[in-house]
């Protein structure tokens, strides 16, 4: 099942792929485009395509060439990881494109570690989710959220930071009974010697 949005989609299912327009021309077909096969990440939100643009601009602020694939939303994803800190470790910070393609990557391998409706994980500017099996939240204020920034929770994310130390320094806000989400995480990785940096 895939989900349209605009020009892309959205896949649900690891086994789908969603051929986008890459809006270069393609050689083999005189006046046709070429389609770029994104593997299917069950990630709300997460444009592939858009992440893939993001992925390019920031390597390009680094001096890097652009990234060279595989063109799936899963290593586009992983390649938004790795700018990032890439980015960190060149002591700079990460271009805001970046990290909302991270952000969202991420979010959606939460939801897909813990699928469910009774923890609202908040990532301002860039996006929020629902997770974690339990009592499902419709109305009002969830009554379990966590919420944080985009670095630490691309720390988190990658086992750059642990859930305890964050917490105690105040770089999480988490709320409720069930809004201990450490057990689901760390979610990927930033690449091997990579650190995301804060």
């Amino acid at each position: 099942m895939s989900g349209k949005t605009g020009r892309n989609f959205v896949c649900r299912e690891p086994a789908q792929t969603a051929r986008i327009n890459s809006g270069r021309p393609n050689p083999r077909r005189p006046g046709a485009r070429l389609r770029l096969a994104f593997s299917g990440v069950p990630a709300r939100g997460f444009d592939a395509e858009r992440a893939l643009a993001a992925v390019n601009e920031q390597r390009a602020e680094l001096g890097q060439p652009p990234w060279p694939g595989p063109v799936t939303a899963r290593a586009v994803g992983e390649a938004s990881l790795a700018a990032i800190a890439a980015a960190a470790d060149g002591g700079k910070a990460p271009l805001r494109a970046i990290q909302r393609a991270a952000v969202r990557y991420t979010l959606g391998l939460l939801e897909q570690r813990a699928p469910g409706r009774s923890v609202e994980v908040r990532i301002p500017p860039f996006a929020a989710v629902q997770c974690v099996p339990g009592p499902r939240h419709t109305r009002g204020t969830p009554p379990n959220v966590v919420e944080t920034d985009p670095m630490t929770w691309l720390e988190l994310a990658t086992g750059q930071v642990d859930w305890a130390t964050a917490l105690a320094s105040g770089r999480i806000r988490a709320s409720g009974q069930r809004a201990d989400i450490s057990g689901y995480l760390p979610l990927a990785s930033a690449g091997p010697g990579n650190h995301m940096g804060h």
